[in-house]
């Protein structure tokens, strides 16, 4: 296998080609075709919701979970068992809501881009937005979240950030230049906001040309005003946000009955695969954290683009299926990168996991519970001390996941296995796990002798003894109301 390095190259990603317009009455042949795909969806019978996430402002913050996949069959992953139907049939994949609709959906969904920008450093002025449509957009704090402190050290990056109620993605690139008025540098970012990151991905590749195409002909914007033409949102005029360029009942219903489609932020080659390798064991570390809902902050010099995917990575510890469980609970947000004009929104936040390249955060204790830098993770809290050091089950629980990837690395090398990815098991390894925990914990606090003994800490696969303090707090944030009863530590 080809290793891939820690720094994905920037021209990886390519912009997925705009898709066909959709027929309005669909022949045969294209319902089949539609019917087999995304590849990542199941029937609703075999789907169960999961707490934690939102794709957008407004959208429900549950999304469907697979708990079962059918690996050798990849082309029965949509979900319809093979079996034919007639046209007028209604999906039994998505209830409600029929193939043509599906196909509309998904085309509209990738058409909410609610503005585009350049951003670029003067040299009197500092970061400044030099162009943007639409032009009365409030772009306020845009031209540092775009351009990363500490970028003028690297030629180029990308990065994903939040912006009020908004996700964004801008390529930002460095070009050496024999001007005295610009210190011998010009550099620019190209940028696009959305209600949702999940299909920013799709234009990395254009940003990347775009930003290239600024640095060499400043001032030339007719490509990226035919782009935002092209794929606009139309917001309502109250501002909330609220994307009405598709019907909300049927997106709704699309990432409902999907599994984690916004997970896929970017489709990176190897995300999963450096994130494993880059904290190896720490990974337990970082699950119990994002289990708990804690505040995460993860520190790292320029690039911050590799960084933004160990934020998505964090996020996906923490999925659970179990319905109920977590709906009560404060949202685990992917913030991605922040700079110290965030300050004063992340003193509100109660659960978030974000990144930054400005060291002055380390001193903002109050801002976060778990601090990374590079491969040291600590906390400054006493309480949650324990939670860093590693006890026997979490080092199986890591033996494992590393068994089963080098099964699925093993099959798709030798086998040509294309029905499976590392991030789809590292999801599920986890979510699983999580499930576990939190049906034995259900089902004790449901029982007649609501009392957790050591057998069920061991069923639930944690340590009796080390992880005591981490159940302690998990029946405390979810609010299960159970006994906690584990055996004398001189009689393990």
């Amino acid at each position: 296998m080809v290793e891939q390095s820690d720094r994905a190259p920037l021209l990886d990603w390519e912009e997925v080609p705009p898709p066909e317009p959709v027929p309005t009455v669909p022949s045969s042949q294209e319902e089949n075709e539609l019917r087999s795909s995304p590849s990542n969806c199941q029937p609703a019978d075999n789907s169960i919701p999961v707490a934690g996430w939102n794709t957008s402002p407004g959208a429900p913050t549950a999304v469907a979970a697979v708990t079962s996949r059918d690996s050798s069959s990849p082309s029965k992953q949509g979900g319809l068992g093979g079996d034919a139907e007639s046209p007028d049939e209604r999906d039994s994949t998505f209830p409600g809501l029929c193939v043509k609709d599906r196909a509309v959906t998904g085309w509209e969904e990738k058409d909410q881009i609610i503005s585009v920008f350049v951003v670029t450093f003067d040299t009197r002025s500092g970061n400044m937005v030099e162009w943007c449509l639409p032009q009365d957009m409030d772009l306020d704090g845009v031209e540092f979240k775009s351009m990363a402190s500490g970028s003028h050290r690297i030629a180029s990056d990308f990065i994903y950030f939040r912006k009020g109620s908004y996700f964004g993605l801008a390529c930002f690139a460095n070009m050496p230049v024999e001007s005295e008025l610009e210190r011998g540098a010009r550099m620019k970012s190209v940028g696009i906001l959305s209600p949702s990151y999940t299909l920013l991905y799709r234009y990395m590749h254009f940003l990347e040309n775009q930003v290239r195409h600024q640095l060499k002909c400043p001032g030339q914007y007719s490509p990226l005003e035919a782009f935002y033409e092209d794929k606009k949102a139309i917001l309502p005029p109250g501002g909330n946000g609220l994307v009405t360029s598709c019907p909300t009942s049927a997106l709704t219903t699309m990432v409902n009955r999907c599994m984690h489609p916004e997970m896929k932020i970017t489709h990176p080659a190897g995300c999963m695969s450096q994130f494993i390798r880059f904290f190896g064991e720490q990974i337990m570390v970082l699950w119990k954290f994002a289990l708990l809902r804690k505040r995460i902050l993860i520190f790292s010099p320029p690039p911050v683009g590799v960084v933004c995917y160990r934020v998505y990575c964090c996020c996906c510890l923490a999925n659970v299926s179990i319905p109920g469980i977590g709906g009560s609970m404060p949202e685990l947000r992917p913030f991605f990168y922040i700079n110290v004009a965030d300050i004063t929104a992340l003193e509100t936040e109660l659960s978030y996991v974000a990144c930054t390249t400005e060291k002055i955060f380390e001193e903002k204790k109050e801002l976060y519970d778990l601090y990374i830098d590079n491969q040291n993770v600590r906390t400054h809290r006493e309480s949650l001390q324990p939670l860093l050091r590693l006890n026997s089950a979490d080092k199986e629980k890591y033996r494992k996941l590393s068994e089963q990837r080098q099964l699925l690395l093993y099959s798709q090398e030798v086998d040509g296995d294309c029905g499976a990815n590392e991030e789809d098991l590292f999801i599920l390894f986890f979510m699983e796990q999580n499930n576990r925990i939190f049906q034995t914990l259900c089902e004790v606090a449901g029982s007649s002798d609501p009392t957790l003994t050591t057998e069920h800490v061991r069923a639930m696969g944690l340590d009796p003894q080390g992880d005591r303090g981490f159940l302690v707090d998990l029946l405390e944030v979810y609010g299960i109301d159970v006994m906690l009863v584990i055996d004398n530590p001189c009689c393990p």
